[in-house]
């Protein structure tokens, strides 16, 4: 029987799982010296050599390593797939080469699975991707967005490629457990996007059943959420909310100007943009000067993946803790601040409703009430914020409320799905 291969492509990170077989499966692993993974940081980084000579590329722990430590120059990009749906993002140049976005993700999977010694023929693999039920973005343009993904998986190589809906796989996963027909909400919370699907799990003569009744989604996930850490306590320290003086008035910087350094996957493409010259042009009338000269050096100096890695670690302790205390070295070594979980959670409130509201079209459009949803199943990284478990909760019950294996649940029920003989089928219903 041919290979199977489940793959989810996250925002924040990339999960593959190998089927053993119809109902069994493992998933691929990383090591790096002694640790050993299963969720790859989705970040690629180029090194340049220099004339003539091939770009060093890597991936996950190694790249943001190579990011981090290398005297030369390095090229860093972060959340890929919230470009994959933009017309807006046409490509980039990396050291005089260009590449499109389905070079870049190519590049990225390849040099994946080199490093997770994954020994296969793409050419005779299925693989089964998860796409998001909505592409993040602003209008985001889902036709463009599946021909790139076909393009990427084509360039390293497949040519068995399925698409599933990634709440979907985590559905599928789940209901290996169940043991009576079930109607489940799965709740897929990643970094960039927020995905529903319903769907009616039904075993006839042994043989396991899925009629999907309805899917939504919004592109507010955690990536939104660390925003909103990054708004409230970073950008004050780096000038947001302070003045310039122009021809004898006082005005605000416009609050524009900071929104992408608060958008960490945007700041490559913000250093050469007009906004960031005119960021410059103002520094020499700000009141505040010794703000907005950190705030450049910061953008010049290509921190926003270490901010968005001591924020993002923040807001897991905020999981478990009332408060956590937020460092970040470049802010200045004196730099300390106490984010508190109730100002978290007002903070995100606003997309907590967006979330909700989502989920309201979903059931409305599958006709559905919550008294019809059997079990409500959370997974993705964000499904551990107490705010959005409790939400959930509220609406649900807790008694219905499932979880478990958060990070690799969709990429198993990819896996899963396509080592039956119908897996065709599960691509189509998506």
């Amino acid at each position: 029987m041919k290979q199977t291969i489940g793959l989810d492509f996250g925002t924040s990170n990339t999960v593959a799982v190998s089927a053993q077989g119809v109902g069994a499966t493992a998933p691929i692993s990383f090591v790096d010296g002694n640790d050993s993974f299963t969720s790859l940081p989705t970040v690629l980084s180029f090194l340049d050599r220099g004339p003539a000579k091939a770009l060093n590329a890597e991936v996950g722990p190694w790249a943001i390593r190579q990011f981090l430590e290398s005297f030369g120059d390095v090229r860093f990009i972060q959340s890929l797939k919230t470009f994959a749906a933009s017309r807006v993002f046409k490509g980039t140049g990396v050291f005089g080469v260009r590449f499109e976005f389905e070079d870049l993700m190519a590049t990225f999977l390849q040099r994946a699975f080199e490093r997770a010694g994954a020994a296969f023929d793409p050419a005779a693999t299925r693989l089964v991707v998860g796409r998001p039920v909505e592409f993040a973005g602003h209008n985001p343009d889902e036709d463009l967005a599946m021909e790139r993904y076909r393009k990427a998986f084509q360039k390293v190589g497949f040519e068995d490629i399925l698409f599933v809906m990634e709440p979907v796989g985590a559905a599928f996963s789940y209901a290996q457990s169940l043991e009576q027909d079930t109607t489940i909400l799965v709740a897929d919370l990643g970094g960039g996007t927020t995905d529903y699907s319903i769907m009616r799990f039904e075993t006839e003569a042994g043989h396991l059943k899925a009629t999907p009744l309805g899917r939504g989604g919004v592109g507010i996930a955690g990536d939104t959420f660390d925003y909103r850490i990054i708004d409230n306590v970073v950008l004050p320290k780096l000038g947001k909310g302070t003045a310039y003086q122009s021809m004898g008035k006082i005005l605000e910087i416009p609050p524009n100007l900071f929104s992408n350094f608060a958008r960490w996957h945007m700041l490559s493409i913000f250093k050469t943009s007009d906004d960031f010259k005119e960021m410059k042009k103002l520094l020499r009338y700000c009141m505040e000067p010794e703000k907005i000269e950190l705030f450049i050096d910061l953008v010049e100096e290509d921190q926003g993946y270490p901010l968005y890695k001591s924020v993002s670690e923040t807001k897991a302790l905020l999981s478990s803790a009332d408060e956590a205390e937020l460092t970040f070295a470049p802010l200045g070594s004196d730099f300390r601040a106490t984010v508190k979980r109730a100002d978290f959670d007002g903070w995100i409130a606003p997309d907590l409703k967006k979330m909700d509201l989502a989920l309201d079209v979903t059931l409305e459009k599958a006709g559905l009430s919550e008294a019809d949803i059997d079990r409500v199943f959370m997974t993705g990284g964000t499904s551990f914020v107490p705010a959005v478990r409790r939400q959930f909760a509220e609406r649900f019950g807790q008694e219905r409320i499932s979880g478990g294996n958060e990070l690799t649940s969709v990429a198993n029920g990819l896996a899963l799905i396509g080592a039956r003989t119908d897996a065709a089928d599960w691509a189509l219903a998506a």
